[in-house]
């Protein structure tokens, strides 16, 4: 007897600084994944901040939204 697990990638292109934007995105994909019957979602990383932090990092705007 052999389990398998389904993954699915999440290949979406989130915009840089906007994790409320983002994280509705990843949602729909989870969402989306698991009506496929995946049991794990993969999305990229950093995908939630947008990738390239800079100096995002430094905001406290960002640093917030990132502890949220």
């Amino acid at each position: 007897m052999t389990d398998k697990l389904r993954i699915a990638l999440a290949q979406l292109n989130p915009v840089v600084g906007d994790i409320a934007g983002n994280v509705e995105k990843a949602v729909a994909a989870r969402r989306e994944a698991a009506l496929a019957g995946a049991d794990l979602i993969i999305f990229s990383e950093l995908f939630l901040s947008g990738y390239p932090p800079e100096d995002l990092v430094l905001k406290p705007a960002f640093q917030r939204a990132a502890m949220a």
